[in-house]
């Protein structure tokens, strides 16, 4: 078997490894398949989308409005969302025109409107939120009994990342 044909059954940290041996790939094995699993997830999503009256990032600003206690601000939901505030401006603005958020005045900072979801903004929350749901059960449901340690080690993964992100 030549060099090209036994790398084309390998991972991409054996690709760069055959072809970088000077690179640490060690951060691939966790990586690689983070970004598979981000891949899969929203393959499966798609078809769930494609029908739906929302788009998956109108569906996550609606369900942190959903469940505010207060109205919030463009910058909290990006900063919630980990998105760019132009994204959660450019989302809000399509929700509004829908009549699924209103947007007024903030009497503290006129730059920054206070968002609210509508009824009808609810309404769709509620109608759509239980079918994605049921798709991530269908996605987890092979875990079984490894659901646990799966939990326990994405938690670790996701505090790691947290705290190497907030110090830059």
């Amino acid at each position: 078997m030549n060099r090209m044909s036994r790398l084309s059954h390998a991972s991409p940290a054996e690709w760069w490894a055959a072809a970088r041996p000077d690179l640490d790939t060690t951060p691939m094995e966790v990586i690689g398949p983070l970004k598979r699993i981000q891949a899969l997830y929203a393959a499966a999503l798609e078809p769930l989308y494609e029908a739906a009256p929302l788009t998956s990032p109108e569906l996550d600003v609606l369900v942190r409005l959903r469940h505010s206690e207060e109205p919030l601000i463009a910058r909290r939901i990006a900063g919630q969302l980990r998105c760019s505030r132009a994204a959660v401006s450019k989302t809000l603005a399509k929700l509004e025109k829908r009549g699924f958020i209103e947007r007024r005045p903030n009497p503290a900072d006129r730059r920054a409107a206070l968002v609210t979801i509508t009824g009808a903004g609810a309404e769709a929350v509620d109608a759509m939120f239980p079918r994605q749901l049921a798709v991530e059960a269908d996605l987890l449901a092979g875990l079984g009994e490894d659901r646990e340690r799966v939990v326990e080690a994405l938690g670790l993964l996701a505090d790691v990342f947290e705290r190497r992100v907030a110090e830059g």
